[in-house]
């Protein structure tokens, strides 16, 4: 942690869906990074982690692009990202095309220096004090990666909990942990499940009064506003990167 607060720069990973569907999010997270002091460091040369085809039973292309990510991201600095799917993939699933090979110290290496933002936020800045402002009911949507590979609840309760104005209408204990129907590809290979899936998601955080729905991953949020947006509902979807950035674009008109 002193290292790197000393030299204040860290590597920034755009994921697939952000780059190609909510590339203000990427921005987003760039400028959270560097309100907090930092400098950032993006590598055009990046593309995906990998993840959708290790699910996908294709391992030889996850490896190649594993590889091609270790490389591009060969360096001594902290990787900082905006989805727990893809750090819950690379720190652990990720592994075991690695094993002995001669790729296996510099993916230990990039495991321990890989964090999802709200990691970073709360390693970095322990009170989680940002300096944010959000006056609207929230629904928390934990993915089903972020909890079974990469569990940050806690952390984003925390940061979430900082926010001026902002309520959380679903606390802990009473959130239902179920997904929202995009894993693994479910919205492709079993559509009705999928839907009915989301349905059941976002009726919940509607009828908990919630006026929007985030989540620290934007695949969910695309796949949950696209029933939003069919059903036209009234409750929309926001990644937390934005969440965090919103009073800061409002009051510099970004």
């Amino acid at each position: 942690m002193n290292e790197v607060s000393n030299r204040k720069e860290v590597d920034v990973f755009i994921p697939c869906s952000v780059d190609q569907f909510s590339p203000e999010i990427g921005f987003d997270l760039i400028g959270l990074v560097e309100s907090m002091g930092f400098r950032t460091n993006y590598n055009p040369e990046q593309t995906c982690c990998g993840r959708v085809m290790f699910d996908n039973g294709n391992w030889d292309e996850a490896k190649k692009l594993g590889e091609k990510f270790i490389d591009n991201f060969n360096n001594d600095n902290y990787i900082v990202t905006c989805s727990t799917s893809c750090v819950g993939y690379l720190k652990t699933k990720c592994a075991d095309l690695f094993l002995n090979t001669s790729y296996h110290n510099a993916y230990k290496s990039l495991a321990k220096r890989i964090m999802d933002v709200t990691e970073f936020i709360h390693t970095f800045k322990p009170n989680c004090e940002l300096g944010s402002e959000f006056n609207h009911k929230v629904y928390l949507h934990n993915n089903c990666h972020a909890q079974n590979e990469y569990n940050v609840e806690e952390e984003t309760r925390l940061i979430l909990s900082k926010v001026k104005g902002l309520l959380l209408v679903n606390e802990k204990d009473e959130c239902l942990n179920f997904c929202c129907g995009y894993g693994a590809g479910m919205n492709l290979y079993n559509p009705p499940v999928s839907e009915e899936l989301a349905r059941q998601k976002i009726e919940l955080a509607i009828n908990l009064g919630a006026e929007y729905i985030t989540s620290a991953d934007n695949s969910c949020l695309l796949h949950l506003q696209n029933y939003i947006t069919k059903h036209n509902l009234d409750i929309k979807t926001i990644h937390l990167v934005s969440l965090l950035r919103y009073s800061s674009k409002q009051n510099n008109n970004e």
